[in-house]
């Protein structure tokens, strides 16, 4: 058995949920829309600018769930599910991992994206193990609006994913090989940590480091690998 990770955003769905559950809440009128939808295009921004502070953001997205019951989150992460997320969940997606269950290997989405939004997602694609930025709750159930633990970003995705694979008994180094494909410069700690990077749909930055190094480019949308 060997290990495959996948970030979610941009790399197993063409979009980044994240930032389209804020516009979802915008959408609906859930939230005050001028004001919100302009920080979080400004968060957004910053992420792909690779300049985003994670805890702010978190601080931010994280503070919103908790403005609201999370039955009425519920409800609407639902209809978030069936509007936004369901449409772009492609073929490609679910062949690329299916291809990794055929094979035998344990799978496991590694996202910055908070578990809320995305647990949801990583059922449809049928994924059981997920590594995600960790809302606190309370005793009811209820978003008290603070991260439970550290961030899942940047380092922080080889820092969480030691620790799900502690929690095993296993290691990186368990495994003869470990996979781990990602869109983005941001996942440059996790990708080097691994015996088999692939950028996938690649940013700009992570295109020249991929070619660079001799990683394989793997544009899951279009079915190419350079």
């Amino acid at each position: 058995m060997n290990l495959a990770l996948f970030d979610l955003d941009h790399t197993l769905i063409p979009l980044d949920s994240d930032y389209e559950w804020g516009q979802f809440l915008v959408k609906i009128g859930a939230v005050e829309p001028d004001a919100f939808a302009r920080r979080n295009a400004e968060f957004f921004a910053q992420y792909q600018a690779g300049t985003l502070d994670p805890v702010l953001y978190l601080d931010f997205a994280l503070g919103t769930l908790a403005r609201f019951k999370r039955s009425q989150l519920d409800q609407w992460h639902g209809r978030f599910m069936r509007e936004v997320i369901a449409p772009v969940i492609l073929p490609q997606a679910h062949e690329l991992l299916q291809k990794h269950r055929d094979a035998g290997d344990l799978i496991c989405i590694v996202t910055a994206t908070n578990r809320f939004v995305t647990a949801p997602i990583a059922a449809a694609l049928g994924v059981t193990h997920l590594i995600a930025a960790e809302p606190e709750y309370t005793v009811d159930g209820e978003v008290t609006g603070r991260l439970r633990g550290t961030p899942t970003q940047g380092e922080g995705k080889v820092t969480h994913t030691r620790a799900w694979l502690a929690g095993m008994g296993k290691s990186l180094a368990s495994f003869e090989q470990t996979h781990f494909y990602s869109d983005s410069a941001a996942d440059l700690p996790l990708l080097s940590a691994v015996t088999h990077p692939v950028a996938t749909n690649p940013n700009a930055k992570l295109a020249a480091h991929a070619r660079e190094h001799g990683w394989p480019i793997l544009n899951l949308f279009d079915h190419s690998v350079q």
